[in-house]
């Protein structure tokens, strides 16, 4: 029994030692992403827009500038510009709330697809400032192509 014990304990030293080796890879910084993920209009023709920024880095970032051109269905829609200073944990996502008024292109477009229960296609492009907390900032070009539809049971609402 002694052997199997001392065969062990071996063992148990050479994990706890090869544990301690082990690296974390350091920082991966990675472009982050938007997208919308809620789109609300209200009676007077108003938008609220919730913008989900995505951080993909292993690191926490700092999104300090929004600069997105919406297109919707091809069509220019609005500008969406934000100086959040919002921190976005690693390998998450948080949520900007932007207020606008769109263009008449994008009203029209967008009421046209609430009248008649479908969705549109949209595109974001432009970009956003961030950084890492001891990193400069960066400037990342962003490229989104996605859809949105009517959210049952909430009038106005797209997701």
């Amino acid at each position: 029994m002694k052997p199997l014990l001392r065969i062990s304990l071996v063992m148990s030293l050479l994990l706890a030692l090869l544990a301690g080796c082990a690296s974390t890879g350091g920082q991966r910084i990675s472009e982050p992403a938007a997208s919308i993920q809620q789109l609300s209009i209200d009676a007077q023709g108003q938008w609220q827009l919730a913008l989900r920024l995505q951080n993909y880095s292993n690191v926490a970032m700092r999104f300090d500038e929004v600069n997105l051109a919406l297109r919707i269905a091809g069509e220019s829609a609005a500008q969406l510009q934000a100086s959040p200073a919002l921190t976005v944990a690693a390998e998450s996502a948080e949520i900007l709330s932007i207020s606008l008024t769109p263009g008449l292109a994008g009203k029209l477009q967008a009421a046209d697809a609430l009248a008649n229960g479908r969705g549109f296609a949209y595109q974001l492009q432009g970009t956003i400032k961030a950084s890492t907390e001891n990193g400069k900032s960066r400037s990342y070009q962003i490229q989104r192509d996605s859809a949105l539809s009517p959210a049952p049971g909430l009038p106005g609402v797209l997701r």
